[in-house]
């Protein structure tokens, strides 16, 4: 196997890593590459095979598809790379799998140079400014001689491009300069295949005959009638078949051709076309074919303005696809980018989440060394709640956030309806004040059966519930128990307020002396000052401190053995036990 080409290696490595909007520009080297080497050499061969086994070719195709306004470059990199991608498909002979290469990527490669033909010819037409104008008309050449290489190194692409629907529409303008190039393209695919009309149907036939006439009939232009003519000229010439069908179908194109375009600089041409249908239908005319005749040009000219008018209308359509298309595009790539910012996200989160647990531990690491290893399970003790608080006011924050997230709409409800009920009760009190008093009337009086039904009904209530009675012995007994009670009661509360008073006295001081002994400094860094804050004034405390110290310097001072158990401790030392009660008794200033 021959060695892949450097250069197109690398073009390819440089497409795959770049943005989408520096291919286009990227893929221009390949015209310097195929100019390296001679037309039609087996070098040339090789390096079009590369290029398309690299898939190069098929992205000269895609972005033909691009809108190229917005890229850099503009229609001046499209037009080049529509005319590289021709030159890479001539003289191509695929031999792993032809049948892609001939049937699915060639059509593709057409309507792609269609499709980009039709957007110039569009611009070319809006455009206003005569600079601007000469470039897209040049730019639209470029395409058209590019497609015309095209079909004619695959003459099998030729039905391929007048069957295609851009071709048509691309033929069907009232701009003079586009319709002669198109024609000009019709006539190179007469040129290449006689017979590619024969290949069409019936109706892309009559479509590209019913423009050529219209064009005739519609217009004064010399070029276009010339270019018309030879037209016409070649499909008779070509196909024998279809001379039946110009006289039969228009019945007044003779009369128009000898009226109208006599003496316009292609009688010749004219002339034998003329020679042509003179020979399919004699002269002579009644009045039913003539008039059959004139139906015929109002058709065609009907169905022109119909086509015309349904081709104003496909550019909205267009318009409308290629929006939904870049919207759903963009949402993807939205999607793609937010889901990148996540990951990285819960990245950075792990590496912080890491750092600060790597800083806590030192932290701890530090904190043991200061702490003395009596208070190393205090402290941790500590920590450990410090935590569990940390821990339950994070959680309870969630919860509250959760639960107002899921009230928030109930909250709306709810305020809604106040609002409601604040504005309805105005308007009930508006109408009450506007509506006037009644005057005042005396309430009618009970009759004498009315008085005894009542009376009596009261009495047999009374009889049914009869009132509970107490003696006064029994109500002082009660009154002084209740006032028992409530004694107890008081002095209750009263020694519970004072215990409660003296365990919040208690434990400030605790904190107080813990917090002390936290941000103490080192032995190192010890003053005097510092040891001022840890003296007590009480000389008995003192005592008890000075002690408890030379106790603990005594058992560190002891040999190893002696610390292995209880069963090496002397009688005259202290347990470990009493040690610690005496130290915690330094740590409350002197109090236990």
């Amino acid at each position: 196997l021959a060695a892949v080409d450097p250069r197109v290696l690398a073009l390819a490595a440089q497409v795959t890593e770049s943005r989408e909007q520096d291919i286009p520009l990227l893929l221009l080297k390949l015209k310097g590459i195929l100019n390296s080497a001679s037309l039609g050499s087996e070098e040339s061969k090789k390096i079009k095979q590369d290029i398309y086994d690299y898939d190069l070719t098929q992205y000269c195709m895609l972005v033909l598809r691009q809108d190229h306004s917005q890229l850099r470059g503009g229609w001046a990199t499209a037009a080049q790379l529509a005319e590289i991608l021709s030159h890479c498909c001539v003289g191509l002979e695929v031999k792993e799998d032809p049948e892609e290469f001939y049937k699915k990527f060639l059509p593709s490669a057409i309507d792609n140079l269609l499709f980009l033909g039709r957007r110039l010819q569009a611009r070319f037409i809006r455009t206003i400014k005569d600079e601007e104008k000469q470039d897209f008309l040049h730019w639209f050449q470029t395409v058209t001689d590019a497609i015309c290489w095209l079909f004619g190194g695959h003459i099998q692409l030729a039905a391929c491009v007048l069957q295609n629907d851009h071709f048509l529409q691309l033929l069907i303008t009232d701009d003079v300069e586009t319709a002669v190039m198109m024609m000009s393209v019709l006539h190179n695919i007469l040129r290449v295949n006689s017979s590619v009309l024969l290949q069409v149907d019936e109706e892309t036939l009559h479509s590209v005959l019913d423009e050529l006439v219209y064009k005739l009939s519609s217009t004064t232009n010399p070029v276009i009638g010339n270019a018309a003519t030879k037209l016409l000229l070649l499909v008779a010439k070509f196909c024998k078949q279809l001379v039946k069908l110009l006289p039969a179908r228009y019945k007044g194109l003779k009369g128009l051709l000898s009226k109208q375009w006599t003496g316009k600089g292609f009688d010749r041409d004219l002339s034998q076309l003329l020679d042509l249908l003179y020979l399919e239908q004699s002269n002579g005319k009644g009045e039913v074919q003539r008039q059959h005749q004139a139906a015929c040009i109002i058709q065609a000219m009907w169905r022109g303005f119909q086509t015309r008018k349904r081709l104003k209308k496909l550019p909205q359509a267009v318009t409308t696809l290629q929006r939904s298309f870049r919207a759903k595009r963009e949402q993807e790539l939205q999607h793609l980018k937010k889901q990148k910012e996540d990951e990285a996200l819960k990245l950075q989160m792990q590496l912080q989440r890491q750092r600060a647990m790597r800083l806590f531990h030192e932290r701890q690491l530090a904190l043991l060394e200061i702490i003395h290893a009596s208070q190393v399970n205090k402290y941790m003790e500590e920590v450990e709640g410090k935590s569990a608080l940390t821990i339950q006011r994070f959680w309870r924050g969630y919860r509250a956030r959760r639960n107002f997230h899921q009230q928030r709409q109930f909250l709306k409800e709810y305020k809604a309806a106040v609002v409601i009920q604040r504005a309805a009760c105005k308007f009930l009190e508006k109408q009450r004040r506007r509506r006037p008093l009644s005057p005042w009337k005396d309430p009618k009086g009970l009759t004498d059966e009315q008085r005894l039904a009542l009376q009596q009904k009261v009495d047999d209530y009374i009889k049914l519930h009869p009132a509970s009675q107490m003696s006064e012995e029994m109500s002082k007994e009660l009154h002084m128990q209740a006032q028992e009670k409530l004694a107890q009661f008081l002095l209750r509360s009263r020694l519970d307020q004072r215990a409660a008073q003296r365990r919040e006295t208690l434990l400030a001081q605790v904190n107080t002396n813990v917090e002390l002994l936290m941000n103490a400094p080192g032995l190192a860094e010890t003053t005097e000052k510092d040891l001022d804050v840890f003296m007590s004034r009480s000389i008995p405390v003192a005592t008890k401190a000075r002690q408890s110290h030379n106790t603990m310097l005594k058992y560190t001072h002891w040999p190893w053995w002696k610390k292995l158990g209880d069963e090496f401790v002397e009688d005259d030392v202290i347990p470990d036990d009493a040690l610690n009660a005496e130290l915690g008794t330094l740590f409350i200033g002197g109090r236990k």
